[in-house]
């Protein structure tokens, strides 16, 4: 990491901020030794109970990428859970998903639903922020994906959520870089502001319904497996590869177009922010990396990002962007979620209300 992200900052020691937020608040949470997987087989057993009687077990989103999929192989094959796959298409799929996620699902005997987000709509609603001139342009596509997600399992009175999020590969990532897509009043505002028509059938999620509603009233619960366990990336590369068909994208998240597009062109260009300094950080953190080897990788994605280049022509043809209009959105000067209306001091909030539980001894569940 660097001063790219406008947060950072070091101790007396040199040490930066992610580095000790790592080591005091994440470690603690990770538990990759054999304890972890006897707390996960716990957990497992009380899935299987509450599914008793029912067709699945608990829900896990599937998007293709390598976490995700990871993740199915090994709920399904070592921990015998009958998943409910949920996908959510937003309209930027590469192929390589698309047929990734179709031979996972017909390899390991999963049933699929997927969602597919009114392209209208999604268009307007990612057109909305690409005008807003904002770092996260992927919030429209993160935001449809949990709250379908979240919706699947409710049809089906399930209350365990599978997810691949995980300390080893993604301990790293400033809040100016990713703001929280979660943000249902920053999402409608800038829809408000830059959109040109009404969200219909856009799968939104509030506040108070993802954070207290399905929590504690449906007593809703996500479990992150991988945090109970070893997870190296390129060993579960590897293990998808042999056992599933996987073909890998070459990057963090690449099976979006858009999001690979905004990783390696948009970001960078407009805001000097290049996100796989984040993700491979978090990979030196958890030991699978060293720092020379990050910053070779860095230097020799070459392919990437001039593919990313040429990919901008395709990104503002089916926003349906002018060029000029871009170039003028390039060219202004940067926005933050700071600058539009959100939910930002209840979420901060709700953090201060976390962190004094813990300090009073009561139990989270922190990784769910």
């Amino acid at each position: 990491m660097d001063t790219s992200d406008p947060d950072i900052e070091f101790d007396g020691a040199g040490v930066c901020n992610h580095c000790r937020n790592f080591d005091e608040n994440l470690r603690p949470q990770w538990n990759p030794e054999e304890s972890g997987r006897r707390m996960l087989d716990q957990i497992v057993d009380q899935i299987k109970e509450e599914g008793r009687g029912k067709p699945y077990d608990c829900a896990i989103g599937l998007s293709g990428g390598v976490d995700s999929s990871y993740l199915a192989y090994v709920a399904r094959k070592e921990l015998g859970l009958r998943l409910l796959a949920v996908h959510v298409d937003g309209g930027w799929n590469s192929e390589l998903a698309t047929r990734n996620i179709e031979n996972i699902v017909r390899k390991l005997d999963i049933d699929l639903h997927t969602y597919v987000v009114d392209w209208k709509e999604m268009r307007d609603l990612q057109r909305a922020f690409v005008r807003a001139g904002l770092a996260n342009q992927d919030v429209p596509q993160d935001h449809a994906f949990f709250a379908a997600l979240y919706s699947n399992a409710q049809s089906y009175g399930l209350r365990y959520v599978l997810s691949g999020g995980n300390i080893a590969t993604e301990s790293v990532m400033p809040e100016e870089w990713a703001y929280n897509a979660m943000d249902l009043r920053h999402l409608e505002a800038i829809h408000q502001r830059f959109g040109s028509g009404p969200l219909k059938t856009f799968p939104r999620v509030g506040f108070f319904r993802y954070y207290f509603w399905n929590r504690y009233v449906k007593r809703m619960r996500v479990v992150r497996p991988l945090n109970f366990m070893p997870y190296v990336k390129d060993e579960a590369i590897a293990l998808l590869e042999r056992e599933l068909d996987f073909q890998y994208y070459g990057g963090k998240h690449f099976e979006s177009r858009f999001t690979k597009w905004q990783q390696l062109y948009y970001r960078p260009r407009k805001f000097g922010y290049d996100e796989r300094r984040a993700y491979l950080s978090s990979l030196i953190l958890s030991g699978q990396t060293t720092r020379d080897q990050a910053l070779t990788s860095l230097a020799g994605d070459v392919v990437n990002v001039k593919q990313a280049e040429k990919d901008t022509e395709y990104i503002l043809k089916k926003l349906d962007l002018s060029e000029d209009e871009f170039a003028q959105i390039m060219a202004q000067t940067p926005k933050t979620y700071r600058d539009y209306p959100s939910n930002f001091a209840l979420f901060n909030f709700k953090t201060a209300v976390r962190d004094w539980l813990r300090a009073k001894g009561v139990v989270l569940h922190p990784n769910s």
